[in-house]
Order: structure tokens, then sequence, then C-alpha cells
């Protein structure tokens, strides 16, 4: 069963903290943005994170349903049946819901997997992610406490976000903060490990000047230093073993020497869906503009069935999701290091 089970997720964020690396965590949407994930990750030889956000799970459900959590709901119950047929891991994960989602998203979804575990299976996720940094931090913490039991007692591990990615996600707009609020301090990083370790396992999204977006290169300025400097101040109070798993927000776009250095400091988990996006709607526009006359019937022509058939399209759009995903495999060090065993 390759959706791993959480003792297998547990068993990939310690092989990726131990050997140097990180997953990529792809936000998926469709049936063919699984699918092209999937084949990355097998013809990598990668395990990795296929992740679903409020606005993922929104479009999910239809234009009729319009409701988040069922959608995503919907697209993780397809990827545990679609990753039967790999030979590596994938955890599923849910990205950023802020504190006023948490009710209508965060909420349903661990309820559906309280449902499976009665059942005899496992969580339907196996992480999710509250976003707290548009409250202060003792407002983030004393909501991701209380999630954290909750996730605790379903073997679900919970990530958290203290300092701000910049940019803009599925309607969050972050791009008037002050320059300040995108990095984390040391300080916010021993709080939120002495307020969260004793209660169960997490990763935290610690900021450094990450963004949302495509940028050009050189505007976006990461300082992952402040990842060294605050994992060095935890470590150093509290032991080797208090190393955090460190999340990399707003990884499309990013030089690849700040991507490694990162992995030097915990990070083992990559968020990417800018990158994929554009990787999945390239390919779809390279075939309309060499195809407009079959497209479309011009003139009382009838067109050609086969290139307006959106399979044609959107096959070419899950292998440019593919094609990108195995370099994001390549960047993080993942290539080759899948723990699945048949």
């Amino acid at each position: 069963m390759p959706v791993a089970t959480p003792e297998q997720y547990a068993e990939m964020l310690d092989a990726a903290q131990k050997g140097g690396y990180a997953f990529p965590a792809i936000n998926i949407t469709s049936l063919s943005t699984i699918n092209g994930a999937l084949k990355a990750f097998a013809e990598s030889g990668s395990d990795g994170i296929i992740q679903v956000s409020t606005g993922g799970g929104q479009f999910a459900s239809g234009l009729s349903v319009s409701d988040a959590a069922f959608g995503a709901i919907v697209l993780a119950e397809a990827t545990h049946k679609l990753a039967e047929k790999y030979d590596i891991l994938v955890a599923l994960h849910t990205d950023h819901c802020h504190p006023e989602k948490v009710d209508g998203f965060l909420k349903p979804l661990l309820q559906a997997s309280r449902e499976r575990i009665a059942e005899g299976k496992g969580p339907l996720f196996q992480s999710h992610m509250f976003d707290g940094s548009v409250v202060d931090l003792d407002e983030n913490l004393k909501i991701s406490v209380d999630l954290l039991k909750e996730c605790a007692e379903l073997n679900i591990i919970l990530e958290v976000e203290a300092g701000c990615v910049g940019g803009e996600e599925d309607g969050h707009d972050t791009s008037d903060l002050p320059a300040e609020k995108l990095y984390t301090t040391t300080e916010d990083m021993l709080q939120v490990y002495e307020t969260l370790a004793p209660l169960g396992r997490f990763m935290f999204a610690a900021t450094f000047g990450n963004v949302h977006g495509a940028y050009k290169p050189g505007s976006v300025k990461l300082k992952p230093t402040i990842l060294r400097d605050g994992q060095a101040a935890v470590i150093e109070k509290h032991g080797a073993s208090a190393e955090m798993d460190l999340v990399f927000h707003g990884g499309s776009g990013s030089e690849l020497a700040d991507i490694r250095e990162t992995l030097d400091y915990g990070v083992i988990k990559m968020n990417i869906d800018t990158d994929t996006q554009y990787a999945f709607t390239r390919p779809i526009v390279k075939h309309v503009c060499e195809n407009m006359e079959g497209i479309l019937k011009i003139d009382g022509e009838v067109g050609n069935k086969k290139m307006y058939d959106p399979r044609s399209y959107i096959k070419k759009a899950e292998q440019g999701v593919c094609d990108r995903l195995k370099l994001a495999c390549d960047d993080l060090l993942s290539t080759g290091k899948t723990i699945f065993k048949k």
C-alpha cells in the first residue's frame, strides 16, 4: 500500500533528516495532477508528499458543490487507490489552513480519518498544516496545541507556521507585510518547540524570506541561516534529539544553492506549486497554438476531434508536471532514496 502508514511516514521523515534530503510536496487539484506526481516519484525512485490546499479541494469538488473539505476527501481517496499501482511511498498532506477555516476544512478531514481508523484502515491524511501566522504567536500556539492533541490521537502529524510566507496563495495575500514579518526569530523557534514537542510529532514551517508565486532570479532574498541559528538554539538547549523537521514553503523559483543549504539545517519537506502549475499549463498552450485550426471550428469547418479531445492535451500537461517534479526530486536529493519495500 504505497500511501504510507503513519509508521512509514515517520520512517520517511527520519530517513530524510538523517540522510540530508527532503521530499517535494506538490499541490494537486485533479486526477491528472495526482497521476503526474505519482509517475514522477516512481520514475525518480523517490518517496514524496502529495498535498491539497483549501482552494484545490474547493476546485476538485466541482462548481456546483464548491466544498473544500469534500473535494480534499475525494482527491485523497483517489490517491489512495491510484498509489496502489506504484512502488514508492507517498504521504497525503493538507496545505495552509488559516484559523477561520479550521472548523470547515481541518475538522471534517480529521473526522474522515477517525472514521477510517474505526473501520480498521489508516488515517485519510498523514499530516495537516495549520497556518496560524495571521495571528500572534501565543494565539497561534494555543490553537496549534489543541489541533496537535487531536492529530496525535489519530497518529497524524501537524505542520505549523510561525512568521509569514510572502506573496499570494489561494486568495491569502501577504504582499504588503513589512519585511521583518517574513523571518522567524530564534526565540519563536524555541517557543514553538517547547510548546509542541511534549504533545506529539510536528513539522515546522519557519520562514526565512520565502514567498509564494513566481519571481525573476534574484528577486527573492532568502536567509537560510535563520533556520541554522534556530535549530542550533533548540539543540543547544534540548539536545540533539530535539532537531525539528522543517518545511520550506514557496520553493518554486528558488535558487538551487539556497535549496541545498536548507537541507543542512533540517528541511525535510519543500512545497512546490507555482512551478508545477506552469509545467501543467505550458504544454496545453503549446498544443492549442500548434493546432488552432483543428481545435476551433473556423469558417464552418468541423475541426479535428483528435486535437480538441481533452485527453490529447491533458496527457501532455500530466507529463509536464511529471518532468518538473522529477527535477525537484533531484534538487532535494531524494532521487533513488525510497524506503518502500515490496
